[in-house]
């Protein structure tokens, strides 16, 4: 295979070290690049910094041009590109498609959020000092951004990072995961053909993005660079604390997951409505093996109510396919390695030796793990404490609402959340209560629409996505105040 090059200044380039990508079902080959050298490295954040000024004033209609350049594209290779996020990442091919579904759909909310990118005008005449003065408040970039992004997403994360920055008129130097660095270089393809080749013309300005595959470790000196004032990482908390630490100076955002909950209410009892949430729970606990954010984790059920639900969510869970990710009726794929395969054995392993039952699943066969569930856990068992990120459901009684809003909020995160109810009321005590960035009521805690405000409190991390979130994140306002004028 030859070398897919990766992106320094939007231009291709190729590394000085090899950087083979394997499929995670089977471990074959499934595409080659290569890792960026320090001088590229150094050639990126360089261009980046020098062109910042040029890049925030870039007109409107040129910034909303590019992102609907690449929203289209992205479209028009949609099936290449999905097939590509499950050579690399092992994701069923049916979520791959999804997932580049939604990312043209960021590219698209990008530019338009980025027409509506104005500013807001304040009358100061509220008190007889302001008489005659009118302040606009508008915001811009802080700079260059460093996006860092995961396997588990790895296009509609790097749309995540890139979209809102060009779409705000900031550089960005974006280091994709090692595991699957060739959906981010397919992006950057298309981003390249809206790039200037050789000047100022009317296309992005060539220093304002980069796609630089490293290794982890190298990952360090980026994000101490001053020049990049913005850092963006979505992925473990460990990583993400020790990236707030070393960058105290700099505007930092984090998404660091979480171990997400469903609680299914009391009067969420009829036949449809347990049949439902059991779907819904069996789907979105596994549809990503489990390597989600918020694919459901912990499942609290009403106690006289477990009766009639277990049942259900085993004969769901059942039903889910597990296989190869590239066959159309497969629904769960393998993990993204052996090693994190093994992780979630031993996590499991450690529960039943503390007293759980593994109702159905449990058997790991290399890097895929079958969906799993397990009752009787204690809360202190990490596969419930900690994030599993793997196709794992722990299911538990609660005595009522209350005691399930308590459930939910003992633990160290707080993503999301969803809460089976029909109840306004319960709805708005959960919004109300539960210490978590969103409540998704009547549906799992794995429901996001791109353009909402998505993120996280305590360890689940600072600052949201979202388009206009982002892009507000990635700015900060300026004051405009224009005197000697009747109002």
């Amino acid at each position: 295979m030859e070398p897919v090059p990766f992106f320094v200044a939007g231009r291709p380039v190729h590394g000085p070290e090899p950087l083979t990508v394997h499929h995670p079902y089977d471990g074959r080959e499934v595409g080659r690049t290569s890792s960026a050298g320090a001088d590229q490295v150094e050639a990126a954040v360089a261009a980046a910094a020098s062109v910042a000024d040029r890049a925030a004033a870039l007109p409107a209609h040129v910034r909303t041009g590019a992102l609907d350049h690449v929203s289209r594209r992205l479209a028009e290779r949609a099936e290449e590109t999905a097939r590509l996020i499950t050579a690399e990442s092992g994701k069923p091919i049916r979520w791959s498609r999804v997932e580049v579904a939604r990312a043209v759909s960021v590219f698209r909310w990008a530019a338009e959020e980025a027409r509506r990118w104005s500013g807001e005008a304040q009358r100061l005449d509220t008190d007889p000092a302001g008489e005659g003065r009118l302040a606009l408040v508008r915001r811009v970039p802080r700079g260059p951004v460093l996006g860092i992004t995961p396997f588990n997403f790895p296009l509609n994360l790097v749309a995540h990072k890139v979209a809102p920055a060009l779409a705000v008129g900031a550089p960005i130097v974006v280091k994709p995961a090692p595991a699957t660095p060739l959906t981010a270089l397919l992006l950057g393809e298309l981003l390249a053909e809206v790039t200037e080749p050789d000047g100022p013309g009317t296309g992005l300005p060539a220093g304002m993005f980069s796609i630089l595959p490293l290794p982890n470790d190298r990952a360090a000196g980026l994000v101490a660079d001053p020049r990049l004032p913005v850092v963006s990482f979505t992925g473990s908390g460990p990583v993400g604390a020790a990236i707030r630490r070393s960058a105290p100076q700099r505007h930092v955002t984090l998404e660091l997951g979480g171990n997400a909950a469903a609680l299914v209410c009391a009067d969420w009892a009829s036949d449809a409505d347990l049949n439902q949430a059991a779907e819904r729970i069996a789907t979105f606990g596994n549809y990503q093996a489990g390597q989600s954010c918020i694919a459901v984790q912990r499942v609290y059920v009403h106690e006289w109510l477990l009766d009639g639900f277990l049942p259900r969510l085993l004969a769901a869970v059942r039903a889910l396919r597990t296989g190869d990710p590239a066959d159309e009726a497969t629904d769960v794929g393998p993990l993204i390695d052996e090693a994190a395969a093994r992780r979630v054995e031993s996590w499991v392993d450690e529960a039943v030796a503390a007293g759980a039952t593994i109702e159905v699943g449990g058997r790991r066969d290399g890097a895929t793990y079958p969906p799993t569930v397990l009752t009787g856990v204690p809360s202190t068992s990490r596969v419930s404490a900690e994030e599993v990120f793997g196709p794992v459901l722990v299911v538990a009684p609660v005595a009522d609402d209350a005691a399930g809003f308590a459930a939910i909020n003992d633990s160290a995160y707080g993503l999301q959340a969803g809460v089976f109810t029909h109840s306004l009321q319960t709805a708005f005590a959960a919004h109300r209560g539960l210490r978590v960035g969103g409540v998704i009521v009547g549906d799992v805690p794995s429901y996001r629409a791109d353009q909402m405000p998505y993120g996280g409190v305590r360890g689940s991390g600072v600052g949201r996505e979202g388009l206009r979130s982002a892009m507000e994140d990635y700015t900060e306002p300026r004051v405009l105040v224009l005197s000697g004028i009747e109002l």
